[in-house]
């Protein structure tokens, strides 16, 4: 069992690999990455229910279909790799890992547009991924110069003395690598394209979880490997992150496809939550903790909603959508639930995240937290708008025969809505056992806080 009061790694597995070099798979669960892993989990899971279609009988479409769930299933080995991994070379074997599944996934099975945003995916997380290895031989050199032994271990290598400005370099190698998988804005230019001309699953797994792997290591490395580098980086980045938060949701007010507006929707919350690791206290580290999995769950609900949208209309174009809620009154109240999660309404899981967040920042820079505001403001307004034009007003045309949801769409949606009422009605099934690291994580941000 989990232990709550304990703020330390627990379900630890550690065995020799490389010894030579001092590479070992070791694994490690604590509360930061405890809920990461059923989220991950409960996703692919329904993203193997939503990629469920009706398969040829002849030899190429099973192919492909195996094809599919092949690198469907390699990604989530690669995805809980990540957040459970303890040794820096077997992290970053997971990380690039995740690479060739997403290059198959949108290049064989995405939109027409899908050999550009491929290419585009790749590259920038190939760029991020290169500094990122250079950061980690740096780093077991150091820890050789130290011991007189190679080491990759992450809890050992946080006991390093590294000479000034090692940390921030250190830090902004592999702090590039996060920023591009959130996305970071100006980083973020591969992700529309990449969103929208994914299939709807694997999108659901972009936005879901793989978003969440550029937050989780900011923390788990920025914060309890570099803090000293985050310290130095931390005003840049918040600006960054503020920057994104706004440029994010004016551009979604700009949107003509629904799948887009949820798309730069992801970057605004995603980068709000960057804005409370840079912040570091109490208050945001627990909005931080309670939003990644609060927006994996409400985005991947919206993103299955635009796919089911898509599937009965053949566009994603909002002028094209219009008085969907008389002809599919389910369709329109799991929409109703997924949006109002998305703004943060109260009782929903969506608030709690978010209020976390802001009181952290009104308690250390009150500009952030109006900034911040700022953007939930706007994000109610594209958000509402969104639904308004695609689910009121007359239904005209082919939108007054949309047929409504069916049994193997509500299997898939129905688990995400009950999520979003539960956690927003019992937040502390998340922030209990999550507490005792929250509260270390809070220690270690203090030792080198830059914020008054």
């Amino acid at each position: 069992m989990f232990r709550p009061a304990e703020a330390g790694m627990q379900w630890e597995e550690h065995l020799p690999w490389i010894p030579t070099l001092g590479i070992s798979y070791r694994l490690g669960v604590d509360g930061f990455s405890l809920f990461l892993l059923p989220l991950t989990a409960l996703l692919f899971v329904i993203a193997v229910l939503a990629s469920w279609k009706p398969v040829g009988s002849d030899e190429a479409s099973r192919s492909a279909v195996q094809g599919y769930f092949f690198w469907l299933l390699l990604l989530e080995t690669g995805v809980l790799g990540v957040f459970l991994a303890l040794d820096l070379v077997l992290f970053y074997v997971f990380w690039e890992a995740m690479l060739i599944p997403m290059y198959f996934l949108i290049g064989r099975w995405g939109g027409e547009r899908r050999a550009y945003a491929t290419v585009k995916f790749f590259i920038y997380t190939m760029a991020g991924s290169a500094l990122m290895l250079v950061a980690i031989l740096a780093l077991g050199y150091f820890a050789y110069q130290s011991t007189g032994a190679w080491t990759f271990d992450w809890q050992t290598l946080r006991g390093l003395n590294l000479p000034w400005p090692a940390p921030l370099w250190l830090f902004a190698m592999f702090g590039l690598a996060f920023a591009v998988k959130v996305p970071v804005f100006p980083f973020h230019t591969w992700l529309p394209d990449a969103y929208g001309e994914a299939p709807t699953p694997v999108t659901v797994l972009l936005a879901g979880v793989l978003s969440k792997m550029g937050i989780y290591g900011f923390v788990r490395f920025g914060l309890q490997l570099f803090p000293e580098g985050l310290r130095t980086a931390a005003p840049w980045l918040a600006v960054l992150a503020i920057i994104g938060i706004l440029y994010a949701s004016l551009s979604a007010l700009m949107q003509k496809d629904v799948k887009r507006v949820v798309a730069y929707s992801s970057v605004a919350h995603l980068s709000l939550v960057v804005l409370g690791v840079v912040v570091a206290n109490a208050q945001s580290l627990a909005g931080v903790v309670m939003q990644m999995v609060s927006h994996g769950i409400y985005v991947a609900a919206l993103f299955l909603i635009v796919g089911m949208l898509e599937e009965r209309r053949g566009t994603r174009l909002i002028a094209e959508f219009g008085g969907l809620w008389k002809p599919a009154p389910l369709l329109g109240v799991c929409f109703l639930i997924a949006m109002l999660g998305a703004v943060g309404l109260p009782g929903l899981n969506g608030f709690v995240g978010e209020f976390l967040l802001l009181v952290g920042l009104f308690q250390s820079v009150r500009a952030y937290a109006v900034l911040g505001a700022l953007g939930m403001i706007l994000g109610a307004w594209y958000m509402l708008w969104t639904f308004q034009r695609i689910m009121q007003g007359p239904a005209e045309g082919r939108n007054a025969d949309v047929a409504d949801m069916r049994g193997a769409d509500l299997l898939v949606i129905v688990p995400l809505l009950v999520l979003i009422i539960i956690l927003g009605v019992f937040p502390n099934l998340i922030l209990g056992p999550a507490g005792a690291t929250i509260d270390a994580l809070v220690g270690q941000a203090a030792a080198v806080a830059w914020l008054p």
